[in-house]
């Protein structure tokens, strides 16, 4: 519940690399997010520091994402980030990481062209009787077999108490 949803947009930095697991496929790339800002002592706009995030997709996301995305192109990521840490060779490191909900091309930036994928066929379900949910006596069934067996139990404690 607690999670720090973000939307990060930047380039692709690298190809994405895409696997099929026995999870599902999933692929990652990383994104580099440039900050920019406006130099007033230079009139111009200004590259700031860059970061740079691995994104990991699954599932339809993770197919798209690795047939749609190529390095250099802007796009837009929205997902959970989490933070890092490592001791590798006595040398702390830390890296970010995005679990994509979202990713799209910045239109802002250029145009993209849109194709919905296709579902893979899946077989429907057996048909299963709907069960019988009424209160006032169960099913047929029910009724002609422990209704008897109450009323039995019922005389029996009546006599007991008598």
């Amino acid at each position: 519940m607690n999670e720090t949803v973000i939307c990060a947009v930047g380039n692709v930095a690298t190809p994405p690399v895409y696997r099929e697991s026995a999870a599902g496929p999933s692929a990652r790339f990383r994104l580099a997010v440039t900050s920019r800002y406006w130099d007033r002592e230079k009139a111009a706009w200004t590259d700031g520091h860059t970061n740079f995030f691995t994104v990991w997709a699954n599932r339809q996301l993770a197919v798209n994402a690795a047939a749609s995305l190529s390095v250099g192109e802007p796009v837009m990521v929205q997902g959970r980030l989490k933070v890092r840490t490592d001791v590798h060779d006595g040398q702390s490191r830390t890296s970010a990481d995005i679990d994509a909900v979202a990713i799209g091309h910045d239109l802002s930036r250029g145009t993209s062209v849109f194709r919905r994928t296709g579902r893979p066929e899946t077989a429907a379900p057996p048909a299963r009787p709907e069960p019988n949910w009424e209160m006032s006596g169960g099913t047929s069934e029910e009724t002609a077999v422990v209704a008897p067996q109450r009323a039995a139990r019922r005389e029996e404690a009546a006599t007991v108490v008598t």
